[in-house]
């Protein structure tokens, strides 16, 4: 009865995810019928300024801000909680930044995804499938983590319960490997139900469901600081269990975070979150400046709340779980729900992470759908009709294959995909920051310097990860973004200039008032 007191809530969340995405797809077909491209795969550039900034903070934190980095708090103190605040500028950046200009480019372009406005700031069909294929295989590679660490919080979760209730765990043997019953339960769960109502609902019903997610984010947080404050005796008897550990209180963790470290940070979840495809795609739907302005606001508040809620509250868990209760720290979170809350309280909590799970993967789902069939598919028919309804079934089928194929993936996966996704994030940062940031504000940037930086960064990046080669405490990242910077310059420098037409369109400000701009030739 309590296991099946904790899982209703998770049920229902779940099911109000689906029939979100089947109302969209049913209010979505005159709309699709016009232009499917436009309407599925960026929600008809018609976001307000409060869902576009959700849909990019629900984006951007993922399970593990729910779950790894609460844990890893837990054990390391307030310095961690340094470290993570690192992420607060995310949104605005992203938004800041890029968001304007972005948007007016992508509208004179008609562009529906960031691959279609690279394809025409620099003019080549290279560079575009380079980037498409570079964005499904580390969003894949993303995908399959989310899933894991979702499936991992369910099971860990619904164990604790039914070993309360005397009840044992069972395992199974698939493909030769001992599976647990409540990871597959939990994996097909949630899985499936991001799938589908992606699959069917498009940008939209992502878009809705991030809000949504996000909500029950802040909620669930809520939930969990309600348990550790009831059961620690208030902060004072918290920080008092926290003041006999020194190493806590240290902005250093005691030696294990150094400075190097910290500055990595910077780059990693700070400053080169301008070059994340699945954040800087959500630029082309929203509908107005204003709302663009509101979404400044409301995103860097609530991406401030959460990453200073969860891993504060990651410390202050140590005043209530005193030994690491399983092997790694991620079972931090499960335990503070399993031990500290009542059944439907645990449910609440359980949705907050999962639907953290949930809404990165709808994000990322729907952007690698689009690199396949707008970016490499319809391109190919640019020339040619295009048959809307054709279009709409092979988005929809592509969209749950990619996600079907991560589910397989992620349920026992090897080790080299575990791996991949160790440099998933900072891979697609060091392939795209500087083709982005300079290719928008540098009038000299150029295809030679672009293709240069795209594959040298990223090289550079996944050598130095897979060797281990000691950077002096910098983390990788350093050196991606570092040589990838280096090849840009050089081969900008050396590479045949840019178009006129390109350059009126991108940097109008370097020419007479009144000047004509033409819209390149698409390619």
């Amino acid at each position: 009865m309590r296991t099946f007191l904790v899982l209703a809530p998770v049920f229902i969340f779940l099911a109000v995810m689906l029939v979100v995405g089947f109302i969209i797809q049913q209010n979505s077909q005159k709309d699709r019928e016009k232009d499917f491209s436009k309407d599925y795969f960026i929600g008809g550039r018609s976001l307000s300024g409060f869902v576009f900034a959700m849909t990019l903070v629900a984006t951007y934190s993922s399970v593990s801000s729910f779950v790894g980095g609460p844990g890893v708090a837990w054990q390391r103190g307030f310095g961690w909680v340094y470290f993570a605040m690192t992420q607060v500028l995310a949104a605005f950046l992203v938004m800041g930044v890029m968001g304007k200009k972005m948007a007016v480019i992508g509208r004179k372009i008609d562009a529906v995804t960031v691959i279609d406005v690279l394809r025409v700031r620099y003019q080549s069909n290279l560079l575009a499938n380079l980037g498409a294929v570079l964005i499904v295989v580390f969003f894949c590679a993303t995908m399959v983590a989310q899933f894991m660490g979702g499936a991992n919080l369910f099971a860990a979760t619904v164990q604790g319960f039914l070993a309360e209730e005397g009840q044992l765990v069972r395992h199974a043997a698939l493909w030769g490997f001992e599976i647990d019953y409540n990871y597959i339960a939990g994996m097909f769960l949630f899985a499936l139900v991001v799938v589908i109502f992606t699959a069917v609902g498009g940008f939209k019903a992502v878009a809705v469901t991030d809000t949504i997610c996000a909500v029950f984010m802040l909620l669930g947080m809520a939930v969990i600081a309600y348990a550790i404050l009831s059961h620690g005796g208030g902060m004072s008897g918290i920080m008092a269990v926290i003041n006999e550990q020194p190493h806590m209180l240290e902005p250093t963790a005691g030696g294990s975070l150094p400075v190097q470290i910290f500055l990595s940070q910077w780059l990693l979840t700070g400053v080169c979150t301008l070059g994340l495809p699945q954040s800087l795609v959500r630029n082309l739907s929203y509908k107005t400046s204003k709302g663009l302005q509101r979404a400044m606001i409301y995103g860097t508040v609530v991406v401030g709340a959460m990453m200073l809620g969860m891993h504060l509250l990651g410390v202050l868990s140590r005043g209530v779980i005193h030994k690491l209760p399983g092997a790694t720290t991620d079972s931090v979170t499960p335990h503070l729900i399993v031990g500290f809350l009542p059944p439907l309280l645990a449910g609440m909590a359980i949705i907050g992470p999962l639907a953290a799970s949930i809404s990165t993967v709808s994000s990322l789902l729907i952007t690698a759908s689009s690199s396949i069939i707008k970016d490499v598919y319809q391109h190919s028919l640019e020339h040619r009709s295009v048959d809307q309804k054709k279009i709409g079934r092979l988005s929809t089928v592509v969209t749950t294959i990619i996600g079907l194929a991560c589910i397989l993936v992620a349920i026992k996966p090897p080790t080299v995909i575990v791996w991949v996704n160790m440099f998933a994030f900072g891979g697609l940062q060091t392939s795209f920051f500087w083709v982005f940031l300079l290719g928008f504000f540098w009038r000299k940037a150029n295809l030679t310097g672009a293709i240069m930086a795209m594959a040298g960064g990223v090289f550079a990046y996944c050598y130095f990860m897979a060797a281990k080669i000691p950077l002096g405490g910098f983390h990788q990242i350093v050196v991606g973004i570092g040589v990838g910077l280096a090849l840009f310059v050089i081969g900008s420098l050396v590479g045949r200039p840019n178009e006129e037409k390109v350059l009126k369109l991108f940097f109008p400000e370097h020419y007479p008032e009144g000047t004509k701009i033409e819209i390149p030739e698409r390619i």
